[in-house]
């Protein structure tokens, strides 16, 4: 990754910039509904544990439907995807603004619609996401997600601004109908720039179930993308109880009416905006896992200044920094996990991203709203404080880095595939047996790095792997996998990364010289 190029560099070029845009006025127009809903609300019912539940209506669809939304946007049409998506959104969102003018918009409508508009954003999230990251070339991928970031941020902050000036002036019908007006606009980009088709390929297409598993499998067995979502769902868990308790503190800790809460989220979104503008070369100068400390720290003392101090001058100055402390975790953790991922699973990764960052988001507002009903605000807020601090612990069981180049770029098999009949897509289980025959003194050093194979296997395709030793050929072993099916095996094989060859020629060195690998493959019949 290229660590001098500005943070402006990739808006440079039209498509992204076109993208980049609408994007910010799709964030924009979703944080005003959002606030609206939130507030509204808070003023119908006057409950802490409602209010909180807006922001789990937002966001839990991301939990629920993120992975699935991946595995679409990694297998069939993006466009068609996104479009449909916002031509939903649109409808969704004009019915509810008519619903809140007629006065119809109560408690159980209100997180009804914001719940189904959620699912609409994260239908197509994961397609638009990969969408912008085709825009640009890989050297400018961290600047462009950061630029995302500055946009969804300074979303944050703008939004519920207009949002409370609206509401105060107008009412709170007109801050869904502009609403709408966002959505529009970001449909009209995508049919100007629209996702390029994906590369063809002589693969049987992935099945939304068999998708769903590839991506929770490529996650648990690759360290990187594991590491970086545990770490996500920590902080996000701990961190959604300032976020959602917020409208609480406007009202009750510092008396403010709707205009104040949205400056409360303005000083977050604007710190996250003015961290966006030197994350970059922060984290080359400090490295990833002192950025993510800090910034975990910082965000913790935040949420122990809103739980404890009653001047409102405070809060916003605490809020501004807390607000950078989550752009530059927030940034860095999804960077990491689109640096990490080859194409093929790109819009997964990214969606499981989404999925335990948002998720973990919806479930904490939702836990920590019901912690303040019960045991009150400011002793919600501090011990979500102990949680972030402590979520600096996990640095070292799950240490974090960006992939290389050679981690993410997918190699050519080894051997071409013979058999004597192509098996039906679907047949299967396929067992597959690799032969090796190695030297005496040269088997521990072989099975200590045939061992590194379980991972890439597990992680392409394999639901089981284990290396056996020949009893009547000490000099035989035998590394066996099976996959579900023969489908499945073929993108196992292209899935391969130039990473993982250059483990498996470290492997195929210490065969006796003049012996070949033999490869075997064998399916299922009873």
């Amino acid at each position: 990754m290229s660590s001098t190029a500005s943070i402006w560099s990739p808006l440079r070029r039209h498509p992204f910039r076109g993208l980049w845009t609408s994007g910010a006025v799709y964030f924009i127009g979703n944080a005003m509904q959002t606030m609206a809903a939130a507030w509204l609300m808070v003023e119908v019912t006057g409950s802490s544990l409602l209010a909180a539940l807006v922001q789990t209506a937002v966001f839990l669809p991301m939990f629920l439907l993120a992975l699935p939304a991946g595995v679409l946007a990694d297998t069939t049409d993006r466009r068609r995807l996104i479009v449909r998506g916002l031509s939903t959104q649109i409808v969704v969102s004009l019915l509810l603004a008519l619903m809140v003018v007629a006065g119809w918009a109560g408690p159980g409508v209100l997180l009804f619609f914001v719940f189904v508009s959620g699912c609409c954003t994260a239908l197509l999230s994961p397609a638009w996401n990969s969408t912008i990251a085709d825009a640009v070339p890989r050297d400018e991928l961290p600047q462009a997600i950061t630029a995302v970031a500055i946009a969804f941020n300074a979303a944050r902050a703008l939004g519920p601004a207009l949002a409370g000036v609206v509401f105060a002036q107008v009412g709170a019908g007109w801050v869904f109908f502009i609403a709408v007006a966002c959505v529009l606009t970001m449909l009209q980009a995508m049919r100007r720039w629209p996702p390029r088709p994906h590369p063809a390929s002589r693969l049987p297409a992935e099945r939304l179930w068999g998708g769903t598993l590839s991506g929770l499998r490529f996650a648990r067995h690759s360290r990187m993308i594991l590491a970086q979502l545990v770490r996500t769902v920590a902080f996000g868990g701990a961190g959604s109880a300032l976020w959602a308790l917020l409208p609480v503190i406007g009202q009750r800790q510092l008396g403010l009416g709707a205009q104040g809460y949205g400056v409360l989220m303005g000083c977050l979104g604007g710190g996250a905006v003015a961290a966006g503008l030197f994350i970059g070369r922060w984290r080359v100068q400090v490295g990833l896992e002192k950025v993510v400390g800090i910034s975990c720290l910082v965000f913790a003392a935040t949420m122990v200044i809103a739980a404890l101090v009653p001047w409102a001058w405070a809060v916003y100055a605490a809020l501004l920094f807390g607000g950078a402390a989550w752009m530059a975790t927030m940034s860095t953790f999804n960077t990491a996990t689109q640096t990490s991922a080859p194409p093929w699973v790109r819009s997964r990764a990214t969606a499981l991203h989404t999925l335990c960052a948002l998720g973990s988001f919806a479930i904490g507002s939702a836990v920590w709203g019901l912690v303040s009903a019960v045991a009150g605000l400011t002793f919600t807020l501090c011990l979500a404080a102990a949680c972030m601090a402590g979520g600096v612990l996990l640095a070292r069981p799950f240490p974090l880095r960006m992939g290389a180049q050679q981690e993410v770029t997918q190699a050519r098999p080894w051997e071409e595939l013979f058999v004597a009949t192509e098996p039906d897509p679907d047949a299967g289980p396929v067992a597959v047996e690799v032969g090796y025959r190695i030297r005496p003194e040269d088997q521990a050093a072989f099975l200590e790095a045939v061992t590194e194979l379980k991972a890439f296997r597990k992680r392409d395709g394999a639901t089981f792997w284990r290396v056996y030793r020949d009893l009547s050929d000490p000099a035989h072993f035998a590394e066996r996998f099976i996959v579900t099916s023969w489908a499945d095996y073929l993108h196992q094989r292209a899935r391969a990364t130039l990473a993982d060859q250059e483990v498996e020629a470290r492997v195929r060195a210490f065969v006796l010289p003049g012996e070949a690998v033999r490869v075997q493959h064998f399916i299922a019949e009873r």
